[in-house]
């Protein structure tokens, strides 16, 4: 089975073409091929395949080999992957993800995919969408207790859930500790993902992300949205911002009523054969 391997903002990514293979257990090949050590590594398995309601299906299975609903760096190499290799060569199209569908424009060159913007639709503030249970319509600069500690969370669904959390100094934060404790607290149902963000001005922030299934990783679309989404929430950002995740940037526009766009861009590592 041929696969290939991409990177984008540092979240590396096993792609296959569901149109030349079929697997029955995708959930087991993930966790196959995504282990560092005895597979390839990455930190998501994605397929294409067929859809009846978009152009396209992307299926999108975390490093544990849970199913995922979306993931915004990992849409941006599935666009690249599927456009380089003409299994759909279009510069405007519509992806479905367990997400929602999603919008795709392609800047291209000689043929080649640049940038991808993605319309990640609007975000979802509702607790009970989210989910989150704590007891209040919506969860946005509230208090929690980790271990003891106090801390301030916003919790909103950006295809998927996503837990913000604004810190003065990122260096010194204990994401890895911190993240993996709230990504499983039982005010969150189906789990988390947890996005520590240090805001530098009103249009740049940096931030490290804890993600629910993958663990610590170098970057998360769908968590730069969220997190550009509450600090504008919050007023202390503008509606167009500029994410240094620790393995790239991108950038996160914001709609009148909250809609997301994201643009940056995604790489091929490599290409190979992979033994099953």
């Amino acid at each position: 089975m041929k696969f290939t391997k991409m990177q984008a903002a540092g979240n590396d990514f096993i792609l296959i073409n569901g149109f030349e293979y079929e697997i029955e257990d995708y959930n087991g090949l993930a966790k196959k091929v995504c282990d560092r050590h005895f597979g390839i590594g990455a930190d998501g398995l994605m397929v294409c395949k067929d859809s009846n309601v978009a152009d396209i299906e992307m299926r999108y299975y975390n490093s544990d080999g849970s199913r995922g609903e979306m993931c915004g760096n990992g849409i941006r190499c599935f666009s690249k992957f599927i456009y380089d290799n003409n299994i759909l060569k279009k510069e405007y199209f519509k992806v479905e993800t367990l997400g929602g569908i999603k919008t795709i424009w392609i800047d291209e060159t000689d043929g080649v995919a640049r940038t991808i913007k993605v319309d990640m639709e609007k975000a979802i503030f509702e607790a009970e969408k989210v989910p989150v249970h704590m007891g209040m319509d919506r969860v946005i600069d509230e208090k929690i207790s980790v271990d003891g500690k106090d801390m301030i969370i916003s919790s909103i669904l950006v295809g998927v859930p996503h837990t913000v959390i604004i810190v003065d100094d990122l260096k010194n934060t204990l994401v890895n500790e911190l993240g993996r404790k709230i990504e499983k607290l039982d005010i969150f149902p189906r789990k988390t993902n947890v996005n520590f963000i240090e805001i530098l001005d009103r249009n740049t922030i940096n931030i490290s992300t804890w993600e629910r299934g993958a663990g610590r990783t170098l970057g998360c679309g769908t968590g730069s949205c969220a997190s550009v989404v509450i600090g504008h929430l919050l007023g202390n950002l503008e509606n167009k911002v500029l994410v240094n995740t620790e393995g790239g940037k991108l950038t996160v526009e914001l709609g009148p009523d909250y809609e997301i766009y994201m643009t940056g861009d995604a790489n091929t590592i490599c290409e190979g054969e992979l033994k099953i």
